[in-house]
């Protein structure tokens, strides 16, 4: 997670380096994302957890999720990301959250938000989570197409005016995709509209729907001017003194990327963001980013559903992530990490750390493969020795022309040069 309002507030104030964002201290456990329960009642397209409205069966009872806490907690894990599916179909959910936060815990609450109603608002406030993140696709039309129900936009909405009214910290979470990336200006202004405290833009990984879905992951050009939106949004809100929060997930060229922003539109703060980034290291898959699922398999992140590193029944959360044994975890925990392609040539590493290895595994079945997903181009990560394979149009706003350009097929066609030339 690239928690950007961090670093240009940062910037904003004279700070030591090493007062600066950076990793997880040394010694504490991962942030643990718990997918609690596979149900929901939406069937979103880029759904990772590919859930649907049935129950499944298996899933953790209260008791084995309570000592499976009991285990975080002594590990030091600092922070329980409660999702789904839709987290609030499971019965016990509100129990299991109050134990969390008597233990201690950071606990976030990740939520399509139709379930969140006047009948349930006062018990979710009283728990008193961290955070409540629920999910925005686009506007109303573009929402409900991805989830697949009419009135999803409408539900949602009222999930989150019920939590503001109630003064619990939400946010908007966003998966970016060529079909939805048009209407980001719009989504920007609708967190200024309605007061939201919290902007959280995902790249689509490939996982599971999001896999069956990858043809539509959003053309680099596209996310370059995407991110320059959120950038200049950002440093927008850190020049007015508000403290409204924007970070990104699933592409760690972000750091980067938002480095050569710097360099072109601040240069006097880019040696301070430079230091910063370097202290991030980018991608910390199996490192800092734990994920459960509901069945208690243990994956190096949220999107490695399809590589599982252990079950909670067999061995505890604790053995299991501290076990290199296992070939990925050595690999994700190594102080070098045995990188191909261009990842392995960028000068860049450091800051990013590889990028998703999720992606290049899905693409190539190689988790050490040069990641698909990287916007940025040869001559910027510093990789000369190979033909430049990105076209860019460096550092402006997503306009009206944007949504004429032919994505699909400009797409379709980058990636198979680049596997032809990769």
């Amino acid at each position: 997670m690239f928690r950007l309002s961090r670093y240009l507030h940062a910037l904003g104030r004279p700070v030591p380096v090493a007062a600066m964002p950076g990793s997880v201290r040394a010694g504490t456990g991962p942030v643990v994302i718990w997918n609690l329960i596979r149900r929901c009642n939406l069937a979103c397209k880029h759904c990772y957890a590919t859930s649907a409205d049935i129950h499944f069966a298996g899933e953790l009872s209260t008791a084995e999720v309570y000592a499976v806490m009991d285990d975080l907690h002594e590990f030091g894990v600092p922070v329980l990301i409660l999702s789904g599916g839709e987290p609030l179909l499971r019965p016990d959910i509100f129990e299991i959250s109050q134990r969390a936060r008597d233990m201690g815990f950071y606990v976030g609450l990740s939520s399509n938000g139709t379930r969140i109603t006047r009948d349930n608002i006062a018990e979710l406030d009283a728990i008193g989570y961290d955070y409540v993140g629920i999910s925005i696709d686009g506007m109303r039309a573009t929402h409900d197409r991805f989830r697949r129900k009419q009135g999803a936009f409408d539900e949602a909405m009222r999930g989150i005016r019920l939590c503001r009214e109630r003064g619990i910290k939400v946010g908007l979470r966003f998966t970016l995709t060529q079909d939805n990336a048009a209407e980001l200006p719009d989504l920007l202004q609708l967190m200024a509209d309605e007061n939201i405290d919290k902007f959280y833009l995902s790249h689509l990984n490939y996982a599971g729907r999001g896999n069956r879905n990858r043809d539509s992951d959003s053309h680099h050009r596209m996310t370059r001017a995407a991110m320059d939106l959120l950038f200049e949004t950002c440093w927008q809100d850190v020049q007015a003194g508000r403290r409204r929060e924007f970070v990104t997930g699933n592409n760690d060229a972000d750091g980067v990327y938002l480095l050569q922003w710097a360099a072109q539109h601040m240069p006097e703060h880019v040696d301070r963001l430079r230091a910063q980034l370097l202290r991030w290291g980018g991608n910390s898959s199996g490192v800092n980013i734990a994920n459960i699922d509901n069945l208690g398999n243990v994956h190096p992140d949220t999107m490695w559903w399809d590589y599982c590193l252990g079950n909670l029944r067999e061995r505890p959360f604790s053995a299991i992530w501290q076990d290199t044994s296992d070939p990925l975890m050595a690999g994700l925990k190594a102080e070098k990490r045995p990188l191909e392609g261009r990842c392995a040539a960028c000068r860049q590493l450091a800051i990013c750390g590889g990028n998703s290895r999720t992606r290049a595994w899905q693409l190539t079945g190689n988790p050490w493969a040069e990641d698909p997903g990287c916007y940025l181009s040869d001559a910027e990560i510093g990789v000369s020795d190979q033909p430049e394979r990105i076209a860019v149009t460096p550092y402006r706003r997503l306009g009206e022309a944007d949504k004429q350009l032919p994505l699909r097929g400009d797409y379709q066609r980058d990636q198979s040069a680049r596997q032809r030339t990769g």
